[in-house]
């Protein structure tokens, strides 16, 4: 499978499962609000690639009234003498998000990552920093990881 194909599906999972948990929240509604201008900053969807590669999607919508999202990370390889590749993970769900105007914060869940060493791990904190229209900054908190430049698009 081509990886076009993949991140198409990848992507294609983070929606419905963004859509399952509104679906599935507390005071769901099937008449869905407009983006509020309080959030249209940060929803969407953000990207960031390395070294032309997909490495981290991010959805975040406000559909059902709250904030909500999956995020998908992908895992870069090189076999000797081949270029390198990038397979997607599994997407997570992003929960406990909070928006303050330029910064969200959330957390994810780390059981699923390199398991079954990673069963038991607590989530995993983050922090995406609105920058400009359409630029963010992601970074784990309180964990020596850099950090990310990811580009908004719209769904």
């Amino acid at each position: 499978m081509n990886m076009r194909r993949v991140f198409l599906c990848a992507m294609a999972a983070m929606f419905a499962m963004a859509g399952f948990l509104q679906a599935s929240g507390p005071g769901t509604s099937t008449n869905l609000p407009a983006t509020s201008p309080a959030t249209s900053s940060i929803e969407g969807v953000w990207r960031v690639d390395m070294d032309g590669l997909p490495a981290v999607a991010l959805v975040i919508t406000s559909e059902g009234g709250s904030l909500s999202g999956a995020v998908l990370f992908y895992l870069h390889h090189r076999d000797p003498g081949q270029p390198w590749t990038s397979s997607p993970g599994l997407p997570e769900p992003i929960f406990n998000p909070k928006f303050d105007g330029t910064t969200l914060t959330f957390q994810v869940s780390h059981r699923r990552a390199h398991p079954p060493r990673t069963l038991s791990d607590p989530p995993v904190s983050f922090r995406l920093m609105v920058t400009g229209a359409d630029k963010a900054e992601l970074e784990m908190v309180n964990q020596d990881a850099p950090e990310y430049v990811l580009t908004k698009s719209e769904y």
